[in-house]
């Protein structure tokens, strides 16, 4: 893939985090052209079912259902996201390789300790990327994001905003069912809570969010900083 900007730079733990978080948003924005691109942090070697080489290839196939411009992996150890410079420096390197606009990460709260500590480095990151006298191992350039969102994996919160996906929920089925090691019950499968009809509670999760708002589906999200509306939103004030 080429190496341009991206407008949207989303970051999981693993392979997977992304779409059960927002896949229906980044088909959404790559059906508009917009470039989006996914991080994933681990490899995801510790996962009860599937493996590496397999979950990469599934991974890939989610990334083509979605329209994704890139999509890397910084093989950090699976279960050691912990808040470590050298992984702060390369999530940077990755900032400033790409240059989002906007940066989504997992939200601090979740059964899974491996989201919230992404959600930490991301964090972490997203400051240290647009301090200019902030060095990696690339030498590169500063690059500020302009904002940092959160979205939801395995919690159901109360969302800060929410974005319609309701033409492009079957979208977001397809990449989920894209990884099929970790949604799909065989006879060699390994009883997790993943194998339980869990995209069945994700798409639930998604049409609760988007009765809220009156439409089919949507997606939640979090933010630390207040949303600006627009006046193209509001319109003029008088």
């Amino acid at each position: 893939m080429e190496n341009k900007n991206v407008h949207i730079l989303a970051f999981g733990a693993h392979a997977d985090d992304v779409e059960i978080g927002m896949a229906g948003t980044i088909a959404k924005l790559t059906s508009v052209g917009k470039r989006i691109g996914i991080c994933d942090l681990t490899d995801a070697d510790l996962s009860s079912n599937g493996n590496v080489a397999l979950r990469k290839e599934e991974a890939s196939s989610a990334a083509e259902i979605l329209g994704v411009s890139m999509r890397t992996s910084l093989a950090f150890p699976d279960r050691g996201l912990f808040l470590q410079e050298e992984y702060i420096k390369r999530i940077v390197s990755v900032i400033r390789k790409w240059k989002p606009q906007i940066v989504f990460a997992p939200y601090f709260e979740d059964r899974h300790p491996d989201h919230g500590n992404c959600a930490r480095l991301v964090e972490e990151a997203v400051f240290s990327a647009g301090i200019r006298k902030y060095k990696t191992e690339e030498d590169d350039l500063p690059h500020r994001v302009e904002r940092l969102y959160f979205y939801m994996i395995n919690g159901f919160h109360r969302p800060d905003f929410t974005i319609d996906i309701s033409p492009f929920m079957d979208k977001k089925l397809t990449a989920l069912r894209a990884y099929k090691s970790q949604f799909e019950q065989t006879e060699d499968t390994v009883e997790t809570p993943l194998v339980n009809g869990y995209i069945e509670t994700v798409e639930a999760r998604e049409k609760m969010f988007g009765k809220q708002v009156g439409v089919a589906f949507a997606e939640g999200f979090k933010t630390n900083i207040p949303i600006l509306l627009d006046r193209d939103l509001i319109g003029e004030q008088s």
